[in-house]
């Protein structure tokens, strides 16, 4: 993350605990912190997410319970981990199941906007204080110039006002939902 100047990476944790822990390692000792696959909001996801196992838990879910493992030595004064979660919001309902199986976990909800997910949906990834959960929406404000809501407002020359007129829509939006948790 460093060497890019970011401060926080999206990994695939396929490799298991040895493929995580250098990046574990960096969130101890450069306060960064990283983002690993638990149910992505793509359609196909279910492919290989969903299978449940012998022990009746999904895959997702083996992957969250690693992942609020993996997170334990990383809780920060916020209460959360430096160890997230990415879940979409195509999939509220297990979303909200994995809010409450990784109570320390921030979640990444990509699938908000153009994939479908509504600000109901993403509701769910906060915790009962309205905190621990990173929307995006990368391609609805990236084309919000295109969308109905802003036709005829803002040219393909204006995007960037038009983005930033659909992320404040958004997050009013979205703290109306937060509000009724």
């Amino acid at each position: 993350a460093e060497a890019f100047g970011a401060d926080a990476l999206t990994v695939n944790a396929y490799l298991g605990f040895d493929g995580i822990k250098p990046f574990i390692n960096l969130c101890e000792s450069r306060e960064k912190g990283i983002f690993i696959l638990v149910k992505t909001s793509n359609p196909s996801s279910g492919q290989l997410q969903d299978l449940v196992l012998s022990d009746g838990r999904a895959i997702y879910e083996v992957m969250a319970d690693l992942v609020k493992e993996w997170g334990n030595t990383t809780v920060g004064e916020c209460g959360f981990s430096a160890v997230g979660a990415v879940v979409g919001a195509t999939y509220p309902k297990q979303l909200s199941e994995l809010r409450k199986r990784m109570p320390k976990t921030w979640i990444l909800v990509p699938g908000y906007g153009a994939q479908g997910g509504t600000a109901k949906d993403v509701a769910k990834a906060f915790d009962n204080n309205g905190m621990g959960a990173l929307i995006n929406a990368s391609r609805s404000l990236m084309c919000a110039w295109k969308l109905e809501a802003w036709k005829g407002e803002f040219t393909i020359e204006e995007f960037d006002r038009a983005a930033r007129a659909e992320a404040e829509r958004m997050k009013d939006e979205i703290n109306m939902e937060r509000e009724k948790i």
